[in-house]
């Protein structure tokens, strides 16, 4: 599959902006169903690997979203050490929830690449968290897709090139919905502008208090082999 599929799906893109190589969108390629199931695996993995609000590093500045993390790996970050890999959670000292086999069967079918996914972050958006224009590059294996899911609430996504600063597009987001970073994409900025309060019934206010949206975001850390 390629590009987006869904009419007037990517908007706002400047005539002055290509669409970098690699970047795939596959909207609703799940289903609600599936969509539920995905979130009752985060509900469940929340109370041994509960959610946190991470840190800017140097700063300290507290991120706009909460986080937690499948696999052997999981992302983090604060004040003291900044952008980093852990096998453990930073306040439990547990490891992470094992990675879902949805999430590992979506990899294999949309990654083309040769080894499984080590890490899945987990971010909780709340209706007005955003996520600034950033690149993945923490990570030994870049030449490696970066793979994500939304769930809950829409989102507007925004992509850049490979300089900060330069033309973007910007596309909504919706639950259900895959996109892929791979190839030149991998290596391009991108962000979260916004959040749709109310757009999803998806995230219930007993486990998510205030709704929002949810991120699954899948990386392979190290170089195989």
């Amino acid at each position: 599959m390629g590009g987006a599929t869904r009419p007037g799906y990517i908007a706002d893109m400047s005539d002055a902006f290509t669409m970098p190589g690699g970047f795939r969108l596959l909207p609703g390629y799940f289903d609600r169903a599936a969509q539920q199931a995905l979130i009752d695996l985060v509900v469940t993995a929340s109370r041994s690997a509960p959610f946190w609000r991470p840190a800017m590093p140097r700063t300290g500045q507290p991120l706009s979203v909460q986080m937690t993390n499948f696999g052997p790996l999981g992302w983090v970050t604060d004040k003291a050490k900044g952008y980093r890999y852990e096998a453990c959670h930073p306040e439990t000292g547990q490891p992470w929830a094992p990675m879902p086999d949805t999430l590992l069967t979506l990899w294999r079918e949309v990654s083309d690449y040769p080894a499984e996914p080590e890490a899945c972050l987990v971010n909780w958006y709340a209706p007005t968290s955003k996520m600034g224009m950033h690149i993945d590059w923490d990570e030994e294996a870049t030449d490696a897709a970066v793979v994500s899911v939304s769930l809950g609430d829409k989102a507007r996504f925004r992509l850049g090139g490979p300089k900060r600063g330069g033309k973007t597009a910007s596309m909504v987001l919706s639950s259900g919905d895959v996109v892929v970073l791979g190839g030149a994409s991998r290596r391009c900025y991108h962000g979260v502008d916004r959040i749709y309060p109310g757009s999803s019934t998806l995230l219930s206010d007993e486990h998510f208090p205030g709704g929002g949206r949810i991120n699954l975001t899948m990386r392979r850390v190290t170089i195989p082999g």
